[in-house]
């Protein structure tokens, strides 16, 4: 299903995320008086060949996991792994990207790192094709489950909810004390992209009635803001252009990662450097980024933000 523009003009085209910003939102600082006197951009855009290199450069850039995860620290890793395939369909987080993610935290002192996600497919393929276990297995305090069983969730109140007031969420990521994204891009036939907003949909229990008794868009917004990830990391070493959001579809590779403590400027950030249903788009034609950005929950006005393109 293609991108809706909602009825709204398509924006000029042309790709955002080149583009440079005069403002500079600050952001925290390393522990030295030369990083006193800088911030950290508002989105990183890392390029290369090495999935690991370049997932570190992107933490890095916005002042390393120091800043977001500290010693003893519960930390969610929230990737992208509900479908039984492999890395090369799109469907899943690059198995590397997440495994880097979970060594940094566990680098920082991390009492315990949860890959979670809440799969659609049977979980033991799920778990066993995405290779995503397999990469984590010798990281420190590192476990990769899948969450299905009802007893695994809790009720958690959404106070600015429009389509609900509550929501069964993982109770580990209720208890955790840093959550971070890592989806993969790649197209949905409901809603667009499936990006770090959409992806959260692995951390609660009822997926089904986002797509069947709520307004999707609005729903998503909804969850959002209440799992809001401190951290995210989109792996865009390739993305599934079609056929998303378990494929198959058309796998583009862009040879890139986008990171943000701003999940709608990272969002985004993904819409603008991609190619969806052979076509490009500007962010605010994705309905739910829009909306996200007009209830304050981020920014999406990429040509204001400050980002930061790398090569490694």
């Amino acid at each position: 299903m293609p991108l809706q523009p909602d009825r709204r003009d398509f924006l000029k085209k042309g790709l955002a995320a080149t583009a440079t910003v005069l403002t500079v939102w600050p952001r925290a600082f390393f522990d030295t008086p030369e990083a006193h006197a800088q911030s950290f951009p508002d989105v990183v855009v890392v390029q290369g060949s090495d999935p690991t290199l370049m997932t570190r450069s992107a933490v890095d850039a916005l002042g390393g996991m120091q800043q977001f995860v500290k010693p003893g620290n519960k930390v969610v890793i929230k990737p992208n792994m509900s479908f039984a395939s492999g890395p090369g369909a799109g469907a899943n987080t690059h198995p590397a990207v997440v495994s880097e993610v979970a060594r940094m935290c566990a680098q920082c002192g991390a009492s315990r790192i949860s890959v979670l996600d809440n799969v659609l497919h049977t979980p033991s393929e799920c778990l066993a094709l995405s290779k995503i276990p397999a990469s984590c297995a010798a990281i420190p305090q590192t476990t990769v489950d899948v969450v299905k069983s009802k007893r695994m969730f809790r009720e958690a109140k959404v106070p600015l909810g429009r389509q609900f007031k509550s929501l069964q969420v993982v109770a580990e990521v209720l208890d955790a004390d840093v959550l971070i994204a890592v989806p993969v891009g790649k197209s949905h036939s409901a809603s667009g992209v499936s990006l770090s907003m959409k992806g959260m949909m692995g951390l609660i229990h009822d997926r089904v009635a986002f797509h069947g008794r709520y307004e999707l868009h609005d729903a998503i917004v909804d969850m959002v803001s209440v799992l809001k990830p401190h951290l995210v990391v989109i792996d865009g070493t390739r993305i599934l252009s079609t056929g998303g959001p378990g494929g198959p579809g058309k796998v583009l590779p862009l040879n890139l990662i986008i990171a943000s403590t701003d999940m709608v400027a990272a969002d985004a950030q993904m819409v603008a450097l991609g190619t969806w249903y052979g076509r490009k788009f500007e962010p605010g034609q994705v309905k739910h980024i829009r909306l996200a950005a007009e209830r304050g929950l981020g920014r999406m006005d990429l040509q204001k933000l400050d980002v930061r393109n790398i090569e490694v």
